[in-house]
């Protein structure tokens, strides 16, 4: 599996009364295909996966597995709180015909770093798939320690991690003492042109939902053509940006925000996340119009 390129993890659209619309759905995914992005994930935190019933994500599983019809590659975020329901989305996606799995920490059980080797493994052992790691402990409350990526180099199908501590040291040791097993993405928005100076080949930004053209900028400078004074010029251009959502605390709603600027109105995040108040939604627009005005 490669997993270069920029892959979007892809907003789960809702109405007024907080239904998933699938009309919009099938909206985003063509226009981040036409876009260029290299790559969709489903059930990935932007998709406010935490916030869907099981029923739901295995029907948003199913609708983006049908609609994208093998024109982009599709990874599956399947976190849970549970093993048993991690398998059974797992399960669900491959069959729905998706191209890799992403899993991360089973959140708010804080799982031992022996007892997420099991879960991991158990995943591995049913599944068998190309899988990315999700390391980000501020969500789900456990590292990955680098213990745990050792205890898997026997183990082929883990073929890629999304860190996203923010650690520029933890990084490093992922870029230079792990890149023989794992492939680096960044998990990390304000961080990404450190992260593609190091070697990463691959960005999972949230943003990339309303600026995927920017994002598949910089990896075209960065990754393909190893300029990085370019790169550090669209980075720039970008970072005002990536640093609101990394640091504004309201991620999910500065997205599904930055999707309805970009003309495509994906509704509000669920509850208890709460829309932005008027003083935030003219401050982001600021940084947007700052941001598209330099598009050709």
């Amino acid at each position: 599996m490669n997993f270069d390129g920029i892959w979007t993890p892809v907003v789960t659209p809702f109405n007024q009364d907080g239904a998933i619309q699938l009309d919009i759905l099938e909206k985003v995914i063509d226009t981040l295909i036409d876009q260029g992005v290299h790559g969709l994930i489903i059930g990935g935190t932007t998709g406010e996966y935490y916030a869907l019933s099981k029923d739901e994500r295995k029907q948003v599983l199913d609708f983006v597995a049908g609609h994208s019809s093998k024109r982009i590659p599709i990874m599956a975020g399947i976190n849970a709180t549970t093993t048993e329901d991690s398998l059974e989305l797992g399960k669900h996606a491959k069959a729905a015909g998706f191209d890799a799995m992403l899993v991360a920490a089973p959140y708010y059980c804080q799982p031992t770093q022996e007892e997420l080797l099991t879960h991991v493994q158990r995943i591995d052992d049913a599944l068998d798939m190309p899988t990315m790691l999700y390391n980000f402990p501020d969500r789900t409350g456990t590292t990955m320690s680098f213990e745990f990526i050792e205890a898997l180099r026997e183990r082929p199908n883990f073929q890629a991690i999304k860190e996203s501590t923010g650690s520029i040291e933890r990084m490093h040791a992922l870029a230079n003492e792990f890149s023989d097993q794992l492939q680096l993405s960044c998990g990390m928005d304000d961080q990404v042109l450190e992260f593609f100076v190091w070697g990463a080949r691959s960005w999972v930004g949230g943003a990339s939902n309303f600026l995927a053209p920017e994002h598949v900028a910089l990896y075209q400078a960065c990754v393909v053509d190893q300029d990085f004074v370019a790169g550090r010029e669209l980075a720039a251009r970008l970072l005002p940006m990536l640093n609101l959502l990394e640091q504004g605390g309201k991620f999910c709603q500065y997205i599904k925000h930055g999707c309805e600027l970009a003309g495509l109105p994906v509704g509000a995040a669920r509850s208890p996340l709460m829309p932005l108040n008027e003083v935030e939604k003219a401050s982001f627009k600021r940084t947007y119009d700052a941001l598209v005005q330099h598009r050709g």
